[in-house]
């Protein structure tokens, strides 16, 4: 089975690529000769997933995924939410995006947020929604080089290391894109069965 991830993102690739089975072969928008940013313009986390992937299959005619995540700390009232990737601007630079958060987060002792993925499949003419959340806090400061994103200030629910000093193993295990993407796979593996 062929599936297309509408994603440019190389680690998020991997991150996905690692967690589905042998004869579930992932293309990129790179390997379709998708170019292009794909807009994103919805205000929530389903409707950007949905945009994504409603615009590879009405433009490249390929069954396909779309994925889009966001942080929500509780103090920020959500925030950054949807709009995760360029907190500090269009430039969607990670590093500045934490320095941001935790710049708003400064004063701040309420440091509980979670992460939430939304998938959004369209597969055989059927579209359906897939949703992984983890909770956690954000801490102070930036630990470890793994993972991506905010992954070096979120502190996953009872853990005591940082998603980006976590093997991707159990990153793909209790994180939000995983627990996500085990219910596409659940789905692909019985599609009758939903």
């Amino acid at each position: 089975m062929k599936l297309v991830f509408a994603t440019h993102n190389r680690n998020k690739l991997h991150e996905v690529q690692a967690l589905l089975p042998d004869y579930i072969t992932l293309l990129s928008l790179d390997d379709i000769g998708c170019t292009e940013d794909i807009p994103e313009t919805s205000d929530t986390i389903e409707g950007n997933a949905l945009q994504k992937a409603d615009y590879v299959r009405e433009k490249y005619g390929y069954d396909c995924f779309a994925d889009d995540t966001g942080l929500e700390a509780d103090a920020l009232n959500g925030a950054p939410g949807v709009y995760s990737a360029r907190y500090a601007g269009e430039a969607k630079n990670a590093a500045d995006n934490i320095e941001k958060l935790l710049y708003e987060l400064r004063d701040e002792n309420n440091r509980t947020a979670r992460f939430k993925t939304v998938i959004a499949l369209h597969l055989n003419g059927k579209q359906i929604f897939f949703e992984g959340i983890v909770e956690g806090s954000i801490t102070r400061q930036k630990s470890g080089n793994g993972g991506f994103g905010y992954d070096p200030v979120f502190l996953p629910k009872g853990y005591k290391k940082t998603f980006a000093e976590l093997p991707l193993e159990v990153k793909n295990t209790i994180g939000h894109r995983g627990k996500a993407v085990k219910q596409l796979i659940d789905y692909l593996e019985n599609p009758d069965r939903s």
